[in-house]
């Protein structure tokens, strides 16, 4: 437990330098806040290690509350990479406190036996994992880049405003961000189609089904964006409507199977 209040007292403080520094500045130094961001993320990544050693099978833990920390630990790391640079930095005053709860519930709920995966199974799970944070880091990124909109279009100035980039850097980065995410998606469907077995059984044929579906609906949106200048609130819409595609595929079902089935 030790670790998990550090680790959580380490995001918070990250994201108290963060705001204090946004308030202050555009783009707040690195140097105020990079430090505690990291040590926060070694220590949620070395908590779900001694999970994973701890287990018998020596495996990862994968089950839904450990999935989601893992997510938002992917998530946490690709916004301090971002935020390092001087871009997007105020993306971590969302995503730094939600890695600490998401640490808190996982921790709260307990702790599944690991099972042992392969490495098969286990560079399909972690791709999925990185594909599920970098695509989420995009949905934030595009319902930023809708409250950014709305607020100019009602020039309804407000001074966090000033801590977000130009609209159309925001915008740049969004599809940047979905490109890799997209990339990452697709090397996830294609390593479950080689290395897991029984795809299409019951347990997984939603899953499947929906993942699919998501990857059609965001590689639309990449193709409309370079043939079309698709942009904006089109942007935002597909954007949303692909990862609440992905969110189902994966963590809809393992919550109904897990929390409400409590079926492994």
């Amino acid at each position: 437990m030790t670790i998990v209040l550090i680790a959580t007292a380490f995001y918070l403080l990250a994201t108290a330098l963060l705001v204090r520094g946004l308030a202050a500045d555009r783009n707040p130094p690195a140097a105020t806040w990079l430090l505690p961001a990291c040590v926060a993320m070694a220590l949620h990544a070395g908590y779900h290690l001694w999970v994973a050693l701890r287990g018998n099978g020596g495996g990862p833990d994968m089950h839904f509350f450990a999935a989601l920390s893992l997510v938002a630990l992917g998530m946490a790391l690709l916004t301090t990479l971002v935020g390092a640079r001087g871009r997007m930095a105020a993306l971590g005053v969302v995503v730094l406190p939600m890695a600490a709860i998401l640490l808190l519930a996982y921790h709260g709920y307990g702790h599944e036996p690991s099972k042992p995966l392969g490495w098969r199974l286990a560079t399909h799970a972690w791709l999925a994992l990185l594909s599920y944070a970098t695509l989420s880091v995009a949905a934030l990124l595009a319902i930023m880049l809708w409250l950014q909109e709305r607020a100019l279009r009602r020039r309804d100035f407000h001074a966090w405003l000033r801590a977000l980039p130009p609209l159309a850097d925001l915008e740049t980065l969004l599809f940047r961000t979905i490109a890799v995410g997209f990339s990452l998606l697709t090397l996830t469907l294609v390593t479950g189609v080689l290395f897991v077995d029984n795809l299409l059984e019951q347990k997984l044929v939603h899953k499947t089904v929906l993942s699919v579906l998501s990857w059609l609906v965001f590689g639309t949106l990449l193709v409309g964006r370079r043939r079309y200048g698709w942009r904006g609130i089109k942007a935002v819409h597909w954007t949303l409507s692909a990862m609440a595609l992905l969110l189902l595929a994966f963590f809809g079902s393992q919550f109904v199977i897990e929390l409400v089935l409590h079926r492994e």
